[in-house]
C-alpha cells in the first residue's frame, strides 16, 4: 500500500499551501494565494491548494493516509513558554496566557484543520494527523529534501514558530537532532521583520525590500546595536524597541506596529514612499549588516563543528533563508562547501517539511528535491479558451517554437511575458510564470520596474542562465537552481549583462539546464546564438501587490493591466488587439 501524506501550512495565519507526497515522492505543492489571488492568503487555509494537489495526484479523499500540520503542543515543563512569560512581563495578559493556556493557537489550528478537512471531504476519523513542531517542519523541509548524505548541519531562522525563533542542529541518518534553538521574542527574523516595517514596509513582503535598499547604504554610518545584545553564545532583543507588544507599540492611524515610539524617537519618523534616500538607506545596510555578523557568529558558535564533520555540508530554511546576501556570506564561509536553502523557505515550505517530516517518520524516506514546478499546468486549448473568453478579446496565434520566437523578441529590445508549463512553488519565478528581458539591453530594468511591475526603482532584478555559462559568470560551481544565493559576478559578465547586476556587483542567479525545463533551457540558449550571452532578465510575472499568475485567466489580466505587448502562453503568443 502507498502511503498517501497530504501536507497542509497556514499555521500563524500567512502563507498558507499544501503539498502531497506518495511514498516519499512530492507529486505537487503549491500556495493557496495564487488560487485566491490575495498576496500571502492571509488568515485562510488551503482549500484551493489542497484540492488542486489531490486532483492533480489522482487522490480521492479516502486515498489520503495522513494529514501532517507544521504546529504541535508545547508542554508547559519546556522551557520555550517560560522563557515567553518571562520576556513579556511587561505584557502580563501575554505572559500568563502562555504558563496557562499555551496551547491554545495549537487546538484553535486543529479546528482548522477538522474544518479544512471535512469541507474536502477527509474522514478525520479513519486519517493519522501529524502535528509537527513548527521548526521541526522547516528543518525537515530543507535536510529531507537537500539530498545531501551524511552528517548535516541544518540552520532555521524565521519569525517564530509555537515560540521558537530560531533552530540549530544537525541531520544523520534521517534523524533531526536539535542542538540550540532560541525563544519568541528573541528573535532575528522578527527583529529585520520589525525594522522593516520601520522602513515602511509591510512585514513578509518587504524583507526584500530592505535587502535590495542596503547596498546604496554605509553599513556603518549608523549604530544599530542597541537593538540586540549578543555575546557569541547568546542574544537577546531589545524589546524597548523592537519585538514589541501590547502597551509598547508604536501607533499610527489607530496601526500598532512591532516597534516602539522609543525607535522613532531615536532614529526619526517611521520612513514613507518609494525614495530610497538618506538616512533610510544607511538604517537598511545596517541592519542586514546586524543579522549577518550575529547569524554568521551563531552559525561558528553551534554549527561549525557539524560543518566540518559534515565535509562542509549546511541546510537552511525559515523566512531568513530567503535573505540571499546572508546567504552568499554563509557560502562564503571557509568550511561551508554546500549550501542548500529550501526555495520555499517561508512559512509555505512548511506544508512540504510537514509533510516530508510525517513521511520520514512512517519510514518512507523522502526523495530530493528536483525541481520546484510543482503547481498547475495548461494546455493550449485551455489557453485558447481563456483568450476567447477575456473582454479585451486579445490576438493570439499558435507559434511553432515559443522559445526562438520569444528570443527574437527579447533580442529586439521587448520584454515578455513567459506562462509555460507548471506553476512554481515558493517566491521565486523561474522560468513557469516569469517576465523576461534582454539583460545586455540598456534601460529594460527601469521599463519593466516603472511600465510593468510598477515597483521601486532601486529594486534589483535577476539572471537566469545557462548551466554552460555560469561557471565563467560567477565564478564558481556552486549549484544555484533557485535563485537563493547571490554571487560576484565577473567583470566581463557585468559589462556584457548590467540589468540584473545589482549595486555591490553580485547577482542572485538562477542556472537553468535542459533536462529540468528544456523549453526555458531552448529560450536560453536562441538568446546566446543571437545577442552572445546565455541569459535573461527573469522576475515573477504579477504586479506589485499581487501573488504571482497561476492560471491563463491570471496571465490575461495581468498583460491587460500593465504596458506588456507580448505574452506567451504555452504555444499562444498573445498580443493587443490594435485599436
Amino acid at each position: 500500500m502507498a502511503l498517501t501524506v497530504l501536507g497542509l501550512s497556514g499555521a500563524l495565519s500567512h502563507d498558507a499551501s499544501a503539498a502531497l507526497y506518495v511514498d516519499g515522492r512530492l507529486v505537487a505543492a503549491a500556495e493557496e494565494e495564487r488560487f485566491t489571488r490575495d498576496k500571502h492568503a492571509r488568515n485562510t487555509m488551503p482549500l484551493q491548494a489542497a484540492r488542486f494537489c489531490l486532483s492533480y495526484g489522482g487522490i480521492s479523499p479516502q486515498d489520503v493516509d495522513v494529514v501532517a500540520f507544521p504546529f504541535a503542543p508545547v508542554g508547559l515543563g519546556s522551557k520555550a513558554r517560560w522563557h515567553y512569560a518571562a520576556r513579556y512581563w511587561y505584557a502580563p495578559d501575554r505572559a500568563l496566557d502562555a504558563l496557562f493556556n499555551g496551547n491554545r493557537h495549537y487546538r484553535r489550528n486543529v479546528r482548522r484543520v477538522r474544518g479544512l478537512l471535512q469541507t474536502l471531504g477527509i474522514d478525520w476519523g479513519r486519517i493519522q494527523f501529524d502535528g509537527v513542531e513548527h521548526h521541526l517542519a522547516h528543518a525537515s523541509s530543507a535536510y529531507h529534501l537537500s539530498g545531501f548524505e551524511g552528517r548535516t548541519a541544518i540552520l532555521g531562522i524565521d519569525g517564530k514558530g509555537e515560540y521558537a525563533t530560531t533552530f540549530f542542529g544537525y541531520g544523520e541518518g534521517g534523524q533531526i537532532h536539535s542542538i540550540k534553538q532560541f525563544y519568541d521574542p528573541d528573535s532575528l527574523g522578527q527583529l529585520y521583520a520589525s525594522f522593516t516595517e520601520y522602513l515602511g514596509f509591510e512585514m513578509l513582503d518587504g524583507e526584500y525590500k530592505v535587502m535590495g535598499m542596503a547596498p546604496y547604504g554605509d553599513p556603518d554610518k549608523y549604530d544599530l546595536s542597541r537593538l540586540i545584545d549578543f555575546d557569541g553564545h547568546d542574544f537577546r532583543v531589545n524589546t524597548r524597541l523592537v519585538n514589541t507588544v501590547g502597551m509598547r507599540r508604536y501607533k499610527e492611524d489607530g496601526r500598532g506596529f512591532y516597534f516602539s515610539p522609543g525607535l522613532i524617537e531615536w532614529l526619526g519618523p517611521r520612513r514613507v514612499g518609494d525614495v530610497a534616500d538618506d538616512p533610510y538607506v544607511h538604517y537598511a545596510a545596517s541592519i542586514q549588516k546586524t543579522y549577518e555578523d550575529i547569524s554568521l557568529g551563531l552559525i561558528e558558535r553551534y554549527l561549525k563543528d557539524i560543518i566540518v564533520q559534515g565535509n562542509g555540508k549546511l541546510v537552511f530554511a525559515g523566512g531568513g533563508a530567503l535573505n540571499v546576501k546572508l546567504n552568499q556570506k554563509i557560502l562564503n564561509l571557509p568550511y561551508v562547501k554546500e549550501l542548500f536553502v529550501q526555495p520555499a523557505a517561508s512559512d509555505a515550505g512548511t506544508a512540504v517539511g510537514a509533510a516530508s517530516y510525517a513521511s520520514w517518520r512512517r519510514g518512507v524516506m523522502p526523495e530530493k528535491l528536483h525541481h520546484v514546478y510543482l503547481g498547475p499546468a495548461y494546455t493550449n486549448e485551455q489557453c485558447i479558451a481563456a483568450c476567447e473568453a477575456h473582454a479585451e478579446q486579445p490576438r493570439y496565434e499558435i507559434v511553432d517554437d515559443a522559445a526562438a520566437r520569444a528570443a527574437e523578441i527579447l533580442h529586439g529590445g521587448d520584454p515578455v511575458a513567459w506562462c509555460q508549463g507548471r506553476m512554481e512553488f515558493g517566491p521565486r519565478a523561474l522560468g513557469g510564470r516569469s517576465i523576461l528581458g534582454n539583460p545586455g539591453h540598456p534601460g529594460i530594468a527601469d521599463k519593466i520596474n516603472a511600465q510593468i511591475k510598477f515597483r521601486e526603482r532601486w529594486r534589483p532584478f535577476c539572471p537566469s542562465v545557462l548551466d554552460t555559462v555560469a561557471r565563467e559568470m560567477i565564478q564558481t560551481d556552486h549549484p544555484a537552481p533557485y535563485m537563493t544565493i547571490t554571487f560576484e559576478v565577473s567583470e566581463q559578465w557585468r559589462k556584457r549583462i548590467p540589468e540584473v547586476v545589482h549595486q555591490d556587483g553580485t547577482s542572485r542567479v538562477q542556472i537553468v539546464d535542459e533536462k529540468t525545463n528544456p523549453r526555458y533551457h531552448a529560450l536560453l540558449t536562441h538568446m546566446e546564438r543571437l545577442t552572445g550571452n546565455g541569459a535573461v532578465l527573469n522576475t515573477s510575472m504579477n504586479r506589485r501587490g499581487e501573488p504571482m499568475v497561476c492560471s491563463p485567466d491570471d496571465a490575461l489580466n495581468m498583460f491587460f493591466g500593465s504596458d506588456l505587448q507580448y505574452l506567451f502562453l504555452e504555444d499562444l503568443l498573445v498580443t493587443k488587439a490594435q485599436s
